[in-house]
């Protein structure tokens, strides 16, 4: 059958057809490209009215004494122009019931050893007209993520971060490489034979919170699996205030704007389909059933999007997509 492409999302959030291509056959730079300014604006249009402002790349000095200076860059960062308000002491943001809450030192699987090494560094910041930074935003790409060589270098910048008391948020959406975190349950399959770590999800927002200090702060992660909504989550501002933010909207933003739907096949199974977990898979073909019947009865699927899914067992559903791809 022709290729069936939307440029809407036809998933209720990642979109397990484009991040399979993008991981697989590359472009995931350039999705990076898009998607942090959206971020940014979207952010800055919430953050404007309480008083906060969002940017991209603005230098942070971090600084070890006795060594080199380095320059790490975020990909979004939220500043407080206030000069008081940011010194206000504040509390841990509320977690929801499905995130995963640990402390910071035993999220980031620090051994005391490093605990000490870190507590070494000072932060230092330079001029800004922004005033000084407060949340630190990173969308990761695989070369942040193990086994690749620059996560020693990632792991290090965000422990710096974290250290110099500002909060740092992990967006990972890439779920053929494992967690940046040794405590997360590992989705990533060993190799095509391996099925993932129970209890894994594909995708994660994690939020890390260094209240009252790096210590006894926390973090909280939330996972979700495919075709389920990308999640809203609270961060932490200036003293009591706090950032309720909908990462979904960006996402669309990114997708539509883009149109990343030119690349999206739903009439063939995602790139390295293999590397999802059963449940997954399941959700995959189920959103591809829902899409291919649509176009066999006529529906507007531009207009229709996220269409209602019926739940199917993976067996079922290949064997329905198998007669339905050959019918339409």
């Amino acid at each position: 059958m022709p290729p069936v492409r939307s440029n809407k999302n036809q998933y209720r959030g990642i979109n397990a057809h484009l991040h399979s291509l993008l991981q697989a056959k590359g472009g995931w730079n350039g999705f990076h490209a898009n998607h942090v300014p959206d971020l940014a604006r979207l952010l800055q249009v919430q953050l404007r009215p309480m008083g906060y402002e969002a940017d991209i790349e603005q230098s942070v000095q971090i600084r070890r004494s006795g060594e080199s200076t380095k320059f790490p860059k975020s990909d979004v960062t939220i500043y407080d122009p206030d000069p008081v308000r940011r010194l206000q002491p504040g509390g841990f943001s509320q977690a929801a019931a499905e995130e995963l809450v640990m402390p910071i030192p035993v999220m980031l699987n620090l051994a005391e050893e490093e605990l000490d090494y870190y507590s070494a560094i000072g932060i230092f910041r330079s001029g800004s007209e922004h005033g000084e930074p407060i949340v630190w935003i990173e969308l990761l790409s695989p070369s942040n993520k193990p086994p690749h060589a620059d996560f020693v270098h990632y792991h290090e910048k965000r422990t710096e971060i974290l250290q110099s008391g500002i909060t740092f948020v992990e967006l990972d959406y890439l779920h053929e490489f494992p967690p940046t975190f040794d405590s997360i349950s590992n989705y990533r399959p060993l190799d095509k034979s391996h099925t993932p770590e129970p209890g894994s999800h594909p995708y994660r927002i994690t939020v890390l919170e260094p209240r009252p200090d790096f210590y006894e702060g926390q973090g909280r992660t939330r996972q979700f699996n495919v075709d389920e909504p990308i999640p809203t989550m609270i961060i932490s501002l200036s003293a009591d205030d706090v950032l309720e933010f909908n990462f979904g909207p960006p996402y669309l933003k990114t997708f539509e704007e883009m149109f990343y739907g030119d690349r999206v096949d739903y009439s063939q199974l995602p790139v390295n389909f293999d590397l999802y977990s059963p449940d997954d898979q399941a959700r995959i073909v189920s959103r591809m059933l829902a899409v291919l019947s649509a176009i066999r009865d006529g529906i507007d699927i531009e207009k229709a999007a996220p269409l209602p899914v019926q739940s199917i067992s993976l067996e079922e559903g290949l064997a329905q997509l198998q007669v339905l791809a050959a019918t339409t």
